[in-house]
């Protein structure tokens, strides 16, 4: 298993990408596609970083990247970056609106040099609206697209959640998705386009089934009183007697019935959990059984179980999950144990 295609192989060798450095998703998703066969040129300001290393491959954002030093300041030096694009697939930027066209590289310019430029631009609130000139980071996208009110425990304030739904998944993946769609388009029509990711934007398209849901009736609009957000008893964490914790899942009935066997209930003495008058007869009679053993215990007595309960596990633990260790699913790359390629193709 590797987790790097630098050698001109993978599902996207042959595709160039021209990236203009920038934080966040836009290098978190760029290296997704690098890993899997893309050749990216990255536009970096100069002076080089005083260690002057050209990539620091133990760096996720660095992975498969081939640095250029151009003050786009410089009329030259934007003459040598459209050079670049000229002869690029794509063309990734993560400015606020406007800028590239300020610097003489927005599309218009880029297009008429290169027609068939997949042209990506990604930014928090989008090219346009009221708030596109405004500064934003992940929680303040989130916070705008419903997902940040809907995390977290009943009664209590929002959970943060890390910035995986604003930055990667809203960003960064949707943005991969655009690309890989529009080269598509490309290799089919010949003709480029320009592709505007908002992570605003994704982070409610993360969210459409739970809209879709509450408009049906079926999500109340409130933290902590749903199936999939904690509000279900049968789905959520139970600490442990080692102070660690153990997740359930336990959605469909017949995983429900194992979890209760695995807990040591007679499942025609239980409340009805159909009836949410019981929620939180359910959650107190769980939570005093899992106090009651340590975590690897539990882990022991659902393993061979299919009543979807797992241990809770530590960055530090996951690495080293026995099925983890069997998929490969983290590498070792230097010094750095990080999360395999995904997806995978043979």
């Amino acid at each position: 298993m590797t987790t790097l295609n630098t050698n001109g192989t993978g599902v996207l060798a042959g595709v160039t990408i021209v990236e203009v450095a920038a934080i966040g998703p836009v290098p978190w998703g760029l290296t997704l596609l690098a890993r899997m066969g893309a050749q990216i040129t990255r536009i970096r300001r100069p002076p080089a970083p005083a260690d002057a290393r050209k990539t620091a491959p133990h760096l996720f954002g660095d992975i498969g990247r081939d640095d250029v030093f151009l003050d786009l300041k410089s009329q030259a030096d934007v003459e040598q970056a459209l050079a670049l694009i000229s002869k690029a697939d794509v063309l990734v930027e993560g400015m606020r609106p406007r800028v590239m066209e300020r610097l003489g590289l927005g599309p218009a310019v880029c297009l008429a040099a290169n027609p068939g430029l997949v042209y990506a631009r990604v930014t928090g609130w989008g090219q346009d609206g009221p708030l596109a000139q405004r500064a934003g980071h992940d929680i303040n996208y989130i916070s705008l697209s419903g997902a940040l009110h809907a995390i977290g425990v009943k009664d209590q304030a929002p959970v943060i959640p890390l910035n995986l739904i604003g930055d990667y998944g809203g960003g960064g993946a949707f943005m991969a998705l655009g690309i890989v769609a529009a080269v598509l388009s490309q290799r089919s029509t010949g003709k480029g386009q320009v592709i505007d990711v908002s992570m605003l934007d994704g982070s409610a398209n993360l969210m459409a089934l739970a809209y879709e849901r509450h408009a049906l009736g079926l999500w109340e609009d409130k933290r902590g009183e749903n199936i999939l957000d904690g509000g279900a008893p049968w789905y959520s964490v139970y600490r442990t007697q080692d102070d660690k914790y153990m997740a359930v899942g336990a959605i469909e009935p017949q995983f429900y019935l194992e979890l209760l066997a695995g807990l040591g209930l007679d499942a025609a003495t239980v409340p009805d959990r159909t009836d949410r008058g019981n929620w939180d007869k359910l959650r107190a009679m769980f939570a005093q059984l899992f106090a009651k053993k340590t975590r690897q215990e539990w882990s022991a007595i659902f393993e061979e179980m299919d009543a979807c309960v797992t241990p809770v596990l530590s960055m530090r633990e996951a690495p080293l999950h026995p099925h983890n260790v069997a998929r490969q699913t983290f590498v070792k790359d230097d010094t750095v144990i990080r999360p395999n390629v995904a997806p995978r193709f043979d």
